[in-house]
């Protein structure tokens, strides 16, 4: 497969992965687009190990923590990689089989960043699967909240830095993470309880210290947005943000989450902006 089709066919994954993701990554210049994506899917590849209902939690231990030291070689060996995924392997969708491919799309300047990052997130995924993901304590909520989304803010923060030599917040921008992911966390909450036997809320906590949790971040991703002064970058940013404080608004009023229309109607007006 030549550059170009692979890079073709990254963006084809992204679309069925994640249409939440595809249409801000699309804002990104080219190269930072390809980047951003990589980056995604990478992280995704992860995930689809962590979250997957029939591996076990020691197996998903043990497989995350060999994934992450391969990340952390010069160059990344996709025969050990696939040999590490063997116990899963008949189970992991594409996005996962093919992380070589997407490393392979990022450009090399970029590289170092987005396998630290997404090595970092496997060790801390594959502590998290052997306390089957209970969270007791607000720190426990915050180190889980870091290593699925705070340390992605993290690391687009240094890809604005390698791309546009845009400085960011550390701490604004583990905030932008947790605001989503404690917002994913609200939205599902039930469902994690019902399905998988998993709480991410504090024992002592009700959805209302929960909330206030999710605000607290969000009001830090907001200020993370004044540092932002290039506008791709900017509309990238701004529209999981604007997704995340209406998903937030709509479970206030009672419901489960945005209308289609007020989705599609969020797109139109950051895209406007």
């Amino acid at each position: 497969m030549t550059t170009k089709q692979l890079q073709k066919d990254a963006m084809r994954v992204l679309k069925e992965t994640s249409r939440t993701f595809y249409i801000p990554i699309t804002f990104l210049e080219k190269e930072l687009k390809l980047t951003v994506a990589a980056a995604y899917l990478a992280m995704r590849a992860i995930d689809e190990i962590e979250d997957h209902e029939e591996v076990s939690n020691e197996v998903k231990n043990a497989t995350l923590l060999k994934v992450a030291d391969l990340l952390k070689a010069p160059s990344f060996d996709n025969n050990a990689y696939l040999e590490a995924l063997d116990p899963v392997k008949e189970k992991m969708p594409e996005v996962t089989i093919r992380l070589a491919d997407w490393l392979q799309v990022c450009p090399q300047g970029a590289l170092s960043i987005v396998t630290s990052a997404t090595s970092e997130m496997a060790e801390g995924m594959a502590k998290w699967a052997l306390t089957n993901w209970q969270v007791h304590t607000k720190e426990d909520l915050d180190d889980y909240t870091y290593y699925v989304a705070g340390l992605v803010g993290v690391m687009l923060s240094e890809l604005w830095e390698w791309s546009a030599g845009t400085k960011t917040d550390r701490e604004l921008a583990i905030g932008y993470g947790r605001g989503l992911q404690a917002v994913n966390i609200l939205r599902n909450e039930q469902e994690d309880l019902d399905e998988r036997g998993v709480s991410f809320v504090p024992d002592d906590w009700t959805r209302s210290e929960l909330f206030a949790y999710a605000e607290e971040n969000l009001a830090k991703a907001d200020l993370y947005m004044k540092d932002l002064d290039k506008r791709s970058i900017k509309l990238f940013c701004k529209l999981p943000l604007a997704l995340a404080h209406k998903t937030l608004q709509a479970m206030r009023e009672g419901r489960d989450k945005m209308s289609r229309a007020e989705v599609e109607a969020t797109v139109e007006e950051v895209q406007a902006d």
